[in-house]
């Protein structure tokens, strides 16, 4: 980006009303401010149309403004420029207190701990929408968030499955109808999926049972997601994603979009765009619900509604 817009302004000095409503709305731009009255953004930056609108605002109320295309020609114009721009301390404030939330979850309890987490996701993206120029610094804060949320994964889930070596196997679905089927209680985004896709498109009369530890397993039930089960993470695949390649049902795209969604969410990786709705939706799921078995009714009908508007998207 080596060009610029700039605002140049100048505002009414008894309007201080005005004054504060027009520095929020370019502050939240991420704009540099060049000298007193100067603001500038990278032209490409979708926040630049806010400079023409504030420009607007401040003409509407008989100030002076004007926005200006600013070319850089040298590299030492440019770089005293982008420097307007350098989020490094904002990022390591940030780092700081994400390393702070990481040694606080297991004292703050679960409810409390998602809300801290998601209110510093919140922060690391509002940060990252106005970092034009992301560097080291953006890598660093990542991988402390990456760091805070798997805690927080096994804050929420405890007793989550080491992923097993071995190769996957397709399986006789017709051996697998009208059976029990276990797993931990507590449920979260990789049991809940499975739950809702066995009940869909595996077992359409199945039996759940949730349990305190693995070895309450009923004899004859199928256990999926945790250690021992049948069903439980493989290799890089969670318990999803075995489901689908052992019925064969990883060729349905819709399915598949829904399995990145719950590996993001489960084990972390590759971010899914729909990944962070879809976990939104559970969590206030879970805090309405009373138990588990109106907790996977009511997000059955969340996936439901994933795998409808998926399909639909890969139908056009």
């Amino acid at each position: 980006m080596t060009a610029f817009l700039a605002l140049l302004t100048s505002l009414p000095t008894g309007n201080s009303t005005l004054r504060m409503r027009v520095w929020r709305a370019l502050k939240s731009t991420g704009c540099g401010v060049l000298r007193d009255g100067v603001y500038v953004l990278p032209m490409q930056a979708p926040q630049a149309a806010a400079l023409v609108e504030a420009e607007s605002e401040v003409k509407a109320a008989s100030g002076f403004a004007m926005t200006v295309e600013l070319n850089l020609k040298t590299s030492a114009q440019l770089e005293h420029v982008r420097k307007l721009f350098d989020r490094s301390e904002e990022y390591g404030a940030l780092v700081k207190q994400l390393n702070a939330a990481k040694a606080s979850l297991q004292r703050l309890g679960k409810r409390k701990a998602d809300t801290l987490v998601q209110r510093l996701r919140r922060a690391l993206e509002e940060l990252v929408e106005i970092d034009f120029y992301p560097g080291q610094a953006q890598l660093q804060a990542k991988d402390a968030m990456d760091d805070l949320e798997r805690e927080a994964r096994q804050l929420r889930s405890p007793g989550e499955p080491h992923p097993a070596k071995r190769k996957v196997q397709r399986l006789d679905l017709a051996k697998y109808r009208n059976r029990t089927w276990a797993t931990r209680k507590d449920l979260w985004v990789d049991r809940l999926a499975c739950a809702w896709l066995i009940r869909q498109f595996i077992d359409p009369h199945a039996k759940f049972v949730w349990i305190d530890r693995p070895r309450d397993r009923p004899k004859a039930s199928i256990g999926f997601d945790f250690d021992g089960a049948q069903f439980t993470h493989v290799d890089g695949r969670v318990t999803f994603e075995v489901l689908l390649a052992s019925f064969g049902l990883d060729d349905d795209p819709a399915l598949a979009s829904i399995g990145q969604a719950v590996h993001f969410l489960d084990i972390g990786g590759i971010p899914v765009a729909d990944a962070r709705g879809l976990e939104t939706m559970l969590r206030g799921i879970k805090a309405k619900a009373r138990g588990d078995n109106e907790t996977v009714v009511e997000a059955n009908k969340v996936f439901d509604f994933f795998y409808s508007a998926y399909s639909q998207k890969n139908a056009a």
